[in-house]
């Protein structure tokens, strides 16, 4: 986070904070107002790294919504979303899996089965499993949050690209590589069609595409697609826009993989700088870039000017435990 990142982030905090104390004034400790203070604060607490902080608030929230609204509340459900998050945040993946797989039953109960706010829980749910290496799993989620998103909307709505993205993502984590470009390949379409040819979702969907002819080194097909994700982010986010690092950095990969060293060496260092500037020197997406090209300079047999980046790198992270 930047500097002036941080100072918003703070202000935002510190503004929740007093919101929280102004109704605990007025309306006591027991009230909806109260709870989704808590939930705000806590969310805030939860993008600092303040675990422990944000645990203690949601629990509380937790606490209110089940005496007073029912075991089947949909403020509820969000909270229990919350604090599955936090558990993740922390490693305790068994912990998120009950509280998510308690707030889908909610969502469930409360709106039906099949309706469109239940995807977001199969989303979430699927995520963590996918964290777990438990495919089989992630992939039946998935695949119902696509049916239904497909009931709701059409199955060429932009909310169907993003299950078939994360669905491709789950077939290819298998080494089910034809199924996982079909379906990368039918989110792109859909995207092109729903946003123009141009636009920073299709960007994307290009370098999930290229991502995936990097891993079986078919190089030929990727480069093009990053080439024209390149094109796209850097005309409609601007040069210096985190995305445009990332497409640079797959490009670095893909030149690393074809081992044209120096013009990969080329594009870590411009991703880096594009990160450094975009997300501050001590990020991890900082410390990513500092390891990939470190990687480079050891295929290179440049050891020593790869075990300086490396040294930084693990520094930036340490200070994030």
């Amino acid at each position: 986070m930047k500097p002036d990142q941080r100072k918003k982030h703070k202000r935002s905090t510190v503004a929740a904070k007093k919101a929280l104390q102004e109704a605990e004034q007025v309306f006591g400790s027991n009230h909806p107002k109260v709870a989704m203070g808590r939930n705000n604060l806590a969310v805030l607490y939860y993008a600092e790294g303040k675990y422990a902080e944000a645990e203690m608030l949601l629990k509380k929230a937790l606490l209110f919504w089940e005496q007073t609204h029912g075991a089947y509340d949909l403020d509820l459900a969000a909270s229990l979303n919350n604090l599955a998050e936090v558990h993740r945040g922390q490693g305790q993946l068994g912990l998120a899996a009950a509280l998510l797989a308690r707030a889908l039953a909610i969502c469930e109960k409360a709106l039906g089965s099949d309706h469109p706010d239940v995807v977001t829980n199969l989303h979430n749910l699927a995520s963590l499993y996918c964290d777990r290496a438990q495919y089989a799993p992630a992939e039946r989620f998935l695949q119902r949050a696509l049916e239904i998103s497909e009931k709701a909307v059409g199955p060429n709505h932009p909310d169907v690209a993003v299950c078939l993205n994360n669905l491709a993502e789950v077939h290819r984590a298998q080494g089910q590589h034809e199924i996982a470009a079909s379906l990368l390949t039918r989110a792109l379409k859909i995207s092109e069609e729903a946003w123009g040819p141009n636009h920073p979702e299709v960007a994307t969907n290009l370098n999930n595409l290229a991502l995936l002819y990097l891993a079986q080194k078919q190089y030929d097909e990727a480069e093009p697609l990053l080439q024209r994700a390149l094109a796209i982010s850097k005309g409609v986010l601007g040069p210096v826009h985190p995305d445009v690092a990332t497409t640079l950095h797959n490009l670095a990969a893909l030149y690393r993989g074809k081992t044209k060293y120096l013009q990969a060496g080329r594009l870590y260092k411009r991703a880096l700088k594009l990160n450094e500037k975009s997300l501050g020197l001590n990020h991890p997406t900082v410390a990513a870039s500092l390891n990939s090209l470190a990687a480079l300079y050891r295929d290179m047999c440049r050891p020593e000017e790869a075990e300086c980046l490396e040294k930084r790198a693990s520094e930036i992270l340490a200070m994030k435990q």
